[in-house]
């Protein structure tokens, strides 16, 4: 069941029919100093990647959606854009792995949903990713203040990890799986797939260290094989909260929270992160990797119409 933010009863009724509807009064002056106001031409989508940093995952470097080798953070960043222009899919590959978006103006906390992150899960092939948001606190337009997580159905189960951190190993050759390593002991692999995906290595081509380490917060993976022979993998939907999973497209920035779950107050934002939150693998499907088409501000078109 898709989860609606907070609201009066009579809001949530209206917002049932319309999917999204607002009654709150904005006072513009009240949203601080470095509040970016939305203009007529604003663009209601994401207009900028500031940073692209996948785990190894069998779509990352994947010659049919590349085209061309990525060598530099820059040139991955540009070709994420390029994609999320196009509304194609970008990977984040495993545990851990990330993309940062920015806006061309800040997104208001309304009364419904602020904003959306489009996926392409189906029920039964969730691959969840946490959403992040942030601040510009101190005004110079980069995504270098506090990130605070959206709370999601699985927050507060026993279960969840926060922080947990993957290192993966940069392999010896083609071909081969990816190593790694997390901040609980455990060890295992991003598999190669090549009768799948040939690239010669699912290892991110432009980061240059033989490790990197990601460091998120991660959910217990539900995913189990329905045949029972490795033929059927089902991974399960989570309630609410998540990108990339089934029936959880919409957010509030009501939902962020500290580390230590508190509710943190935020009258608007200006750079949403999304972050893989499984460290699992389903047999011939691979690893779960959350996969982003795009961001989209829900606020704005009331925003600009308030006196």
């Amino acid at each position: 069941m898709k989860r609606l933010c907070p609201l009066s009863l009579a809001a949530a009724a209206i917002l049932a029919c319309t999917a999204c509807n607002y009654h709150k009064v904005i006072e513009r002056e009240s949203l601080g100093e470095y509040f970016r106001m939305p203009q007529e031409t604003s663009n209601v989508y994401a207009d900028k990647v500031f940073e692209y940093t996948p785990a190894p995952g069998q779509f990352i470097g994947e010659p049919t959606i590349t085209e061309y080798p990525i060598r530099t953070p820059e040139a991955a960043c540009a070709w994420a854009k390029d994609r999320l222009d196009g509304k194609k899919f970008v990977s984040l590959g495993g545990f851990g792995g990330y993309i940062v978006v920015g806006f061309d103006h800040s997104i208001v906390a309304m009364d419904g949903y602020d904003f959306a992150v489009y996926g392409n899960a189906v029920s039964g092939g969730s691959e969840p990713g946490i959403v992040w948001v942030m601040q510009d606190a101190n005004g110079n337009g980069q995504p270098d203040d506090v990130w605070y997580e959206l709370r999601g159905s699985e927050s507060f189960a026993q279960d969840v990890i926060r922080p947990y951190s993957v290192t993966y190993y940069r392999p010896d050759g083609p071909g081969q799986d990816v190593r790694w390593s997390d901040s609980e002991g455990a060890e295992g692999t991003i598999d190669y797939l090549g009768a799948y995906h040939k690239q010669d290595s699912y290892y991110p081509g432009w980061i240059t260290a033989d490790q990197y380490t990601l460091t998120g917060t991660r959910l217990k993976a539900h995913n189990f094989d329905q045949s029972g022979n490795g033929s059927m993998w089902i991974n399960p939907d989570y309630a609410w909260g998540y990108a990339d999973n089934f029936g959880s497209t919409y957010f509030c920035i009501r939902d962020a929270a500290d580390p230590s779950g508190n509710p943190v107050e935020l009258k608007y934002i200006d750079f949403i992160k999304v972050q893989t939150a499984l460290n699992t693998k389903s047999g011939w499907i691979g690893e779960n990797s959350t996969e982003v088409l795009g961001f989209e501000d829900l606020s704005i078109n009331f925003y600009l119409s308030l006196p």
